[in-house]
């Protein structure tokens, strides 16, 4: 077993932050490597309190790599979120951790950033938060996975659902890399998987049961940036079973945020943003090279042309989920089919318009398209910007996007009659151009996808 050391607390206080009554800092105490537990158990503290997450591999793997260490050190930096949102401190303490100042900036980033949501509906600020750290610069770790082997993030969605669809036709190694909690198989995720045909690898996070009581014990409830959480894991389950490469699913719009506050942005997506993409990426190189690749396949990509290539994929249309109600912890509570009610309900539903006729998108509701329930007007008209307040705070697509997407919705014959899609295209501010509509098809912006993966209108 390779242990980090786990200190006893220092009972070290300081100053909450604002609107937040918090006893200490917050610590990180240690990590430890289980090769025969195939687990890695990260330890951190808040004053009295301990918390301790485990994440358990399946089986195999190379417990020996000269890389695994390094890179589940970076799963226990990103993993700690979960328990300093508890309370969120004025001072982070990881001294008792070396790390690159690469790791640094990632982490100052993922929590302020990571966190915007957080902070914002808790009223606190976050911006001044003080991370005390070991930082020296050491070599990364020597990584020699095998090539073209990639493994997929998968999470039963159309967009991870067209990254696999694009990545397995070219490399018959590919693999998908589920993430569970505490055991949990959501059908959401797990159908979808056995219809791509591909070999799943699979890790399972054991969240403190403390963090699951937040309410009960008075912590801060808010959303945290899981899918940082998720590319950490990622890496480290691609070093430890030799994959050269980690494709996400993360689209263009994902960089948007959802508002602006006293000048910084607000972005419920963070962790699937570009920039958080590019400070990921920099600590990650910085402690096992550039050996394994991590970028997101769809980056270059709205989700409109992600809709319009999902369209054509009618097998999936049965079986892929996008609606958070499919993944709640509480089998209660949980769903088997959309509820067609929520903003992500919604936000699919107009993406996918323009591409399937009603017809289709009811089936795929069933029977519950929320384009065909009038009391869900204002819902979309949040999507739309066509009322005050901010983006819904979800995964979903830009504004422009959705404009773009009710008006190609609007011009189908078969839904000239419909009276909730005329209704809010008629609220619309202004039509956007046949050329305008024509960029959200084409490729926007920056990538890293590797000329490999790359389409050919990616390539210069």
């Amino acid at each position: 077993m390779t242990s980090i050391p786990v200190p006893s607390s220092d009972g070290m206080t300081s100053t909450a932050a604002p609107g937040v009554t918090a006893p200490s800092a917050f610590r990180y105490d240690g990590y430890e490597l289980d090769p025969t537990r195939r687990s890695l158990t990260c330890h951190y503290s808040l004053g009295k309190q301990r918390f301790a997450e485990h994440i358990s591999f399946g089986e195999g793997g190379d417990w020996e790599s000269a890389g695994l260490e390094r890179s589940a050190q970076l799963v226990f930096l990103l993993a700690g979120v979960s328990y300093y949102k508890t309370a969120a401190p004025a001072v982070v303490d990881l001294r008792e951790t070396v790390v690159n100042p690469e790791e640094l900036d990632l982490l100052r980033q993922f929590y302020v950033n990571g966190l915007g949501e957080l902070a914002f509906r808790n009223g606190i600020d976050l911006s001044e938060v003080e991370f005390r750290a070991t930082v020296r610069t050491v070599a990364p770790a020597s990584v020699t996975p095998a090539v073209r082997n990639p493994l997929i993030p998968f999470g039963g969605g159309m967009d991870s659902i067209v990254t696999v669809d694009t990545v397995k036709e070219h490399f018959e190694n590919a693999t998908l890399f589920i993430t569970s909690q505490s055991g949990i198989r959501f059908g959401a995720i797990e159908a979808a998987a056995t219809l791509t045909g591909l070999p799943v690898r699979r890790a399972d996070r054991s969240i403190d049961d403390k963090v699951l009581r937040s309410a009960e014990l008075g912590f801060l409830l808010g959303h945290v940036p899981v899918t940082g959480i998720i590319s950490a894991i990622a890496v480290m389950a691609a070093v430890l079973y030799g994959h050269d490469s980690v494709v996400m699913s993360n689209e263009w719009s994902a960089s948007e945020g959802n508002l602006v506050v006293d000048g910084r942005t607000v972005n419920h997506q963070y962790s699937k943003s570009a920039s958080f993409e590019a400070a990921f990426r920099a600590a990650s190189s910085s402690v096992i090279g550039n050996s394994i690749a991590y970028f997101s396949l769809l980056r270059p990509f709205s989700e409109l042309r992600v809709a319009e290539r999902f369209a054509q994929l009618t097998e999936y249309h049965p079986v892929f989920h996008s609606c958070n109600r499919a993944f709640h912890i509480d089998p209660a509570r949980r769903l088997d089919d959309w509820c067609g009610e929520c903003d992500k309900c919604c936000f699919i539903d107009l993406i996918l318009a323009p591409f399937l006729s009603p017809t289709q998108l009811r089936a795929v509701f069933g029977g519950r398209e929320p384009l065909s329930r009038p009391h869900l007007r204002d819902r979309f008209r949040r999507l739309l910007g066509t009322v005050s307040g901010a983006k819904p705070f979800e995964c979903v697509g830009a504004i422009t996007e959705c404009r773009a997407a009710l008006q190609l919705t609007a011009d189908r014959r078969d839904r000239a009659e419909d009276p909730l899609v005329r209704s809010l295209a008629d609220e619309l501010p202004e039509r956007l151009t046949r050329a305008e509509i024509g960029r959200l098809l084409a490729p926007l912006g920056n990538h890293c996808i590797p000329d490999g993966f790359a389409a050919e209108d990616l390539l210069v």
